[in-house]
């Protein structure tokens, strides 16, 4: 993934706490921007001589020529509250070029339910992906479970209705309110993990379900995909992105660290090793502590090539695979368990556990 300044084209209120931002994108980088559904953007400006980088996942269909992101102000946001007072038309960002595997092969010859699961600005994705299901597979359905406080806090809300007037039979929408009344009982409440379990009991039947996606806060990916395992639903038929996991403070981290080496006999947590990475083709090797300091920081320090983005184990930017050596993670949101068994870790949670390690960021 590469960066590249692009201009702003539109910054338009979604809600009273977000916008979505278009950008302009010159057509000698329109191949560099082709994105699928599903996938997120990195954000990067520089603010007090601190560079940030924010993570938000397009809301727009594949193939559709428009490059969209939403962005919901966080209290105490750095980026998110600026976007909001300070960004305007015409503006320029540093955008990465389009990442994640929030996504799944497309067919027009699939006949299949899709089902998701998202909560505030989960939509976002999940807009990106049942929209390019339903323009992409003209005989597949999809049908969203949509959690939010009040009616007004729904992002996209007229986009959401205008994809049920278009597809009334493949498209089934159920708003979920946490402080608004509904005509039923099962959609007024929060979407915890009893409703979910009374929506797989009526209108999301996990065995009529192809394929599942899961968008939002950490309690609710990991409860929603917790009853789907228990229902025997395979989890790589489980689509999952987790927004808002807060990132666990050094001394979380050395405990872990001291957690992990009391756990297995083979883990140390004192010293340094020896870690090579490869990026872009060309290998770099740096001591690396084995308990704090994570590969990712490490490897910053000599290069600042190095892909990432959240540095809380969310996003998945700085996925590299493991090919020689051991490691461990502090945390591991954004990797499914096929990925982690196939040796990738998570740069920014990963600490050495052998004396030398060897991570690959090209595989």
């Amino acid at each position: 993934m590469e960066l590249h300044p692009l201009r702003v084209a539109e910054v338009a209120p979604v809600t009273d706490d977000s916008v979505a931002i278009t950008f302009d994108v010159p057509d000698e980088l329109r191949d560099a921007y082709d994105f699928a559904h599903g996938q997120h953007l990195v954000l990067v400006r520089e603010a007090g001589g601190e560079e940030l980088r924010r993570t938000y996942s397009i809301c727009a269909p594949a193939g559709s020529g428009t490059l969209r992101v939403a962005v919901k102000r966080l209290e105490g946001g750095a980026f998110s509250s600026w976007a909001h007072s300070d960004l305007r038309a015409g503006d320029v960002l540093d955008v990465m070029t389009p990442g994640g595997r929030f996504t799944t092969a497309l067919d027009p010859a699939h006949r299949r339910r899709y089902a998701a699961i998202a909560a505030g600005s989960g939509i976002t994705p999940i807009l990106s992906i049942a929209a390019t299901i339903l323009e992409r597979e003209p005989d597949s359905e999809v049908a969203l479970a949509y959690g939010n406080r009040t009616s007004g806090s729904i992002m996209f809300l007229e986009e959401l209705e205008d994809l049920k007037d278009r597809h009334p039979q493949r498209f089934q929408l159920f708003h979920v309110l946490s402080r608004e009344p509904q005509p039923a009982e099962l959609l007024s409440g929060r979407l915890d993990r009893e409703r979910l379990a009374r929506f797989f009991d009526t209108l999301l039947l996990p065995d009529e379900v192809d394929e599942w996606f899961l968008c939002g806060p950490l309690e609710l990916i990991e409860g929603a995909r917790a009853l789907l395992r228990e229902r025997g639903v395979p989890g790589e038929r489980i689509h999952r992105e987790v927004f808002h996991a807060d990132r666990p403070a050094p001394a979380a981290r050395a405990a872990a660290a001291r957690a992990a080496a009391a756990g297995d006999g083979r883990a140390q947590t004192e010293g340094a090793a020896t870690v090579t990475a490869v990026l872009g083709g060309r290998a770099s090797t740096l001591s690396v502590p084995r308990a704090g300091e994570t590969i990712l920081d490490a490897l910053l320090a000599v290069r600042s090539d190095a892909p990432y983005a959240c540095k809380g184990g969310v996003c998945g930017t700085c996925r590299c695979r493991v090919v020689a050596g051991e490691t461990r993670m502090d945390l591991s949101y954004a990797l499914e368990e096929a990925e982690i068994d196939s040796g990738f870790v998570l740069a920014c949670q990963a600490h050495p556990v052998s004396d030398t390690v060897t991570v690959d960021f090209d595989q």
